[in-house]
Formats: C-alpha cells, structure tokens, sequence
C-alpha cells in the first residue's frame, strides 16, 4: 500500500500518521479544523527531528517521514488511498456516518479501519456498503512509542483480511496481534482487574493508594502502580473504558466500576492532565507514604495478580486470542512483568484458583468466579504453556 489516509489528528491520529510515515507511505491527514491539522503537522515534524537528534533515525529517513505528510480537509483527496484508518471521537454514530461518507470517496478495494478501543466493529461495519473491506486496527498511546497494535476482525470482515493487515502492521515495526470483536478486544480486557481490584482493596481499608502501588511495584513487579497508572492514563479515558466494557458485557459483575472513580471522573479530577486524581500533582504536595509491610503487600500483589490471570485464563478459554498473543499484548503491550499464562504455571494453577475461591467464599460474589478452564487444568494437572 502506497498510500494510506488517516481521519482524526488529535495525539493518536498524529501519532498513528508518524508512524505510517516513517515507514515509507504517503499518508494523507484529514480533519476539519485547520488549527488542529497545522498543529498535528508541526508536532509530528518536531517530534521526527527530535527522533533524528537522538539517533533514534537519520535525518534523512525524518526528512523523508516528514515531506510525505499531506494535511487536508477535504475527504475527496482519500480517493487514491488504499487504506484509511480513523482516530476520532469514540461514538458509535459519529464513526458510522464518516464510514458512509467514505465509501462515496474511496475505491471499492480500499480497506477502511477503525482505531476504536472500546467499540464493537461489527456495528461499525454495518453502516457500510461493503463491511468485508473493514477491520480494526488499535494502536495504544503514544501510538509511535508503544509497540502493541490489536487487529481485529468484524463479524462481516472478509477471510484473510486481518491476516493481511497484520502483516502490513509488523512491516511499520509494530507488533500486532489477532483478537475477536468482543469488548475491550485483549488489553482493555484482560487488564480490568489491575484498576478494578486495586480500587476494590482500597475501598475496603485493608491498604491505601501509595501501599497498594508500592506492592504492586516492588513486589509485584510492574512498572506503575494501578492508581498511578490510572491517573496516567487520565480518568476520563480510563473510567470510560471501564463502563464501556462493564455494558458490552451484558453488566458481568467482573467488569464492574468503582464509585471512587466515578466521582473523581465527575468532579473533573482526571489526574496529572488536571492536576489532580488519586494523587495530588500540585508543586506543593507531597508523596503519600506506603506502609511497606511485606505481608500485606505480598496479599495485595497476590489478589490482583489471580484476578488478571483468571480473566487472561478466560479470555483463552473463549477464544478471543491465542495464547501466544495473550501474553504479547500483555508483556510487550502493557509491559506486565511476565505473561499471565506463564505467570500462573508458575504460581501453579491450584494456587491461582485457591485465591479465587477464597475470594468467593468470603465475599460471595460472581466477580470472583474462577474460569471453567483454569478448573479444567487443575483438575487434570495440566499447565497453560
């Protein structure tokens, strides 16, 4: 593919548009507002000759990047794109009717994609003349830094598609990985109990926020703690994800929000883009102290650790990946310590499920419902890997 579209020019339509680039496309970039594309231009510009000062690419490889970036505002210049991928606002309706406005621009072999996180694809899809030409292709933030693309067929998306898309993603030295059209796809998925579980525990007093992310850290191994990730990410992104995966799952209790991030979602604490979250980022804060009782803490890194395994455990045993790209999207993806598979053959199953039961049987709730399959393996002595 020679030339590639791109609709949307916020952080990752900008990001998404570097990085096609840099791999040698020609790539048109539509939005509606002038300011933004003359921004999103200057960004990407300056973000290729700081890539080119760190020796991170040759100044002739940016300069290239950087002369085949054409800024428009008019759809009728995607007529010679062979694929167009959008990066907007995360509406159902508003995604549909851009689609239908395309099709009357593109060619009839023109593969069209969506960078949605949260939405279905098949309903995306269904707004279009010819659904099998659509796919989905999620990047993550900051689409040229992180490495995980998720790719991901509609019900309607014709056979070999996606296969194809994921090798044109590897060809832009990503990593890409298959996944089903179900919500969340693999990462915004499996990673649900990280943030759902840590707020659980700290509803409950038996740790607070600084205690919680000191475990998960430095017993634990990640690189950030759930509530310093969350404020990261920014609330209003991940408190979103989290109702949205919480409804497309028909309200299974696993996937069920927290008040406490729901408030700070209402009062317009997003976290560091606003300046404060769970933590306060004002310059005169100071960092709340964890209590580093390694007991507790080694609970803590325990409770949440079974509850991703078990939804990684249930995410293979539904088939929504494979079990290869179950643990790339979560070690290469989110940068996990380890994979969640690996993670629980060496725990051991009969450990993970132990925790899970205990869970049940002192809260007696469906959230904590072990996956048939990591009772299967247990069963029959078996490991995941």
């Amino acid at each position: 593919m020679r030339t590639i579209g791109i609709i949307g020019c916020g952080a990752m339509g900008a990001g998404i548009a570097q990085v096609v680039a840099t791999a040698g496309h020609t790539v048109r970039l539509l939005d509606q507002h002038a300011s933004a594309l003359e921004k999103a231009v200057s960004g990407i510009q300056n973000s290729l000759r700081k890539l080119a000062d760190k020796g991170r690419l040759t100044s002739e490889v940016a300069e290239a990047a950087g002369s085949r970036l054409h800024a428009t505002a008019d759809m009728q210049d995607f007529a010679d794109c062979e694929l167009v991928i959008e990066a907007i606002v995360e509406d159902l309706g508003v995604k549909q009717q851009l689609f239908r406005k395309l099709e009357s621009v593109v060619s009839a072999d023109c593969v069209l994609a969506s960078n949605t996180s949260s939405l279905s694809l098949t309903s995306i899809a269904a707004a279009c003349e010819r659904p099998e030409r659509f796919v989905g292709i999620h990047f993550f933030n900051p689409a040229p830094i992180m490495q995980l693309v998720e790719v991901i067929p509609a019900l309607q998306t014709r056979a070999g598609l996606a296969e194809e898309m994921k090798a044109l993603v590897a060809s832009w030295n990503k990593l890409p990985v298959l996944t089903q059209d179900t919500p969340g796809f693999i990462v915004n998925r499996v990673a649900r109990p990280f943030y759902g579980e840590a707020i659980r525990i700290m509803e409950e007093g038996i740790a607070d926020i600084a205690t919680i992310d000191w475990a998960m850290t430095e017993l634990g191994g990640f690189r950030m703690g759930p509530f310093a990730l969350m404020d990261f990410i920014g609330h209003d992104v991940n408190y979103r994800v989290t109702e949205s995966v919480f409804a497309a799952f028909f309200y299974d209790p696993r996937f069920k929000p927290s008040f406490s991030q729901k408030r700070l979602f209402e009062a317009g604490y997003y976290g560091r883009k606003s300046g404060r979250g769970f933590y306060s980022y004002a310059a005169d804060a100071a960092a709340p102290e964890p209590t580093r009782d390694e007991t507790l803490g080694r609970q803590i890194v325990s409770r949440i650790v079974a509850m991703l395994i078990n939804e990684a455990v249930d995410a293979l045993a539904l088939n929504v990946a494979s079990a290869a790209d179950l643990e790339l999207a979560m070690t290469r993806g989110v940068n996990y310590p380890k994979g969640l598979l690996a993670w629980a053959d060496e725990l051991g199953p009969a450990t993970v499920l132990a925790t899970l039961d205990d869970l049940y049987a002192e809260y007696h709730e469906d959230r904590y419902r072990a996956s048939p399959l990591l009772r299967r393996k247990v069963r029959e002595g078996k490991l995941f890997l």
